[in-house]
């Protein structure tokens, strides 16, 4: 019965009148026995039991009431459907430094690396959220608009390299105003920008602070991420003919003071990951502080199955009186 519920499950108390029925049965057995006139004892050997045929004509009423009584509970079966319903997306840009320094080795393989594995899990979790990404270096620019297509923000994210492509550099208010940029139209009811970078603003023609500036008008909560082990870290220090990095120890250099400074105005948090756990670690605290309200509806229909039980209730009953009035009828004349 473990796939069944029960409409009216108060019925079953009615269960309780069977061995009531089976003791009516023995003790009328025993009155009409102890009445019977014979000359021979051996209609007494067996006084305080129901004949065979007798018992199996009760089974089956018994057998019947049971199956009545179940079918009066009104057992059903059920199909559940969910359907999700988000209240509260959330819209969310990436900006990430793609400067030469990205490439240093403080963390494994390198900052870059380390950073798109831990941004790629981040992504994949956001399943009820829009996500853009935009990169900076020198200068700015969107690599994906806001997008529901995790896939894609993935597939773009793993090919983010350094290639020269822009300035070499550190622009953080450039790359803070784009991602201001992509959400100041944005309809969702939380907008959330993650910007990470491993240096201080040494370029670019958009202060830092006039971009937090604006993205705390248009309700825009950024969390900064400050990257880099403290102390040195080997990093390119210049470029063979073949294009390939020489590497040098060179002192880390993040102005933690700016980026305090961002994330307050705009009401979000500064995190500094000096290795690949805990970078690993504020990308987490990142997902469980901006969480995704999302309500799930069941829709469940009911099947009911009491017909099934009427049937073998009848077949019962009517097995009983078929027996009664053929195969035993010597036997109870």
């Amino acid at each position: 019965m473990t796939e069944y519920t029960f409409a009216n499950p108060e019925f079953f108390w009615g269960l309780l009148a069977i061995p009531l029925l089976v003791a009516w049965h023995i003790f009328s057995r025993k009155k009409q026995v102890a009445h019977v006139l014979n000359p021979s004892v051996k209609a007494f050997t067996k006084s305080g039991s129901l004949p065979k045929w007798q018992a199996i004509l009760v089974v089956l009423r018994m057998f019947a009431i049971a199956l009545i009584v179940v079918a009066l509970a009104r057992p059903q079966t059920q199909d559940v459907s969910t359907q999700t319903k988000t209240n509260k997306g959330i819209d969310i840009v990436m900006a990430i430094d793609v400067s030469s320094s990205m490439l240093a080795r403080d963390l494994k393989p390198n900052r870059l690396s380390a950073l798109k594995k831990v941004a790629a899990d981040f992504i994949s979790k956001r399943t009820s959220d829009r996500i853009g990404l935009v990169v900076y270096a020198g200068e700015s620019y969107t690599k994906t608009p806001i997008t529901s297509d995790k896939a894609l923000v993935v597939d773009v994210l793993g090919k983010i390299n350094f290639d020269g492509v822009i300035n070499d550099g550190t622009a953080i208010g450039m790359g803070l105003a784009t991602a201001v940029n992509r959400l100041r139209d944005s309809k969702a009811k939380s907008k959330v920008i993650i910007l990470l970078t491993d240096g201080v603003n040494n370029t670019g023609f958009v202060d830092p602070k006039t971009a937090a500036g604006l993205a705390s008008s248009f309700g825009i909560k950024t969390y900064t991420i400050g990257l880099g082990s403290n102390g040195t870290a080997p990093a390119p220090a210049a470029v063979r003919p073949d294009g390939t990095f020489i590497y040098q120890l060179k002192k880390v250099e993040i102005d933690e003071d700016l980026l305090k400074s961002i994330a307050a105005v705009t009401g979000g948090s500064y995190y500094r990951a000096t290795n690949n756990k805990k970078l690993e670690a504020i990308y987490e605290e990142i997902n469980k502080l901006e969480r995704t309200e999302v309500e799930e509806i069941r829709y469940t229909k009911y099947h009911e199955q009491f017909r099934v039980f009427v049937f073998w209730a009848i077949a019962a009953l009517l097995l009983e009186w078929i027996l009664r009035h053929t195969l035993f009828k010597s036997a109870m004349a």
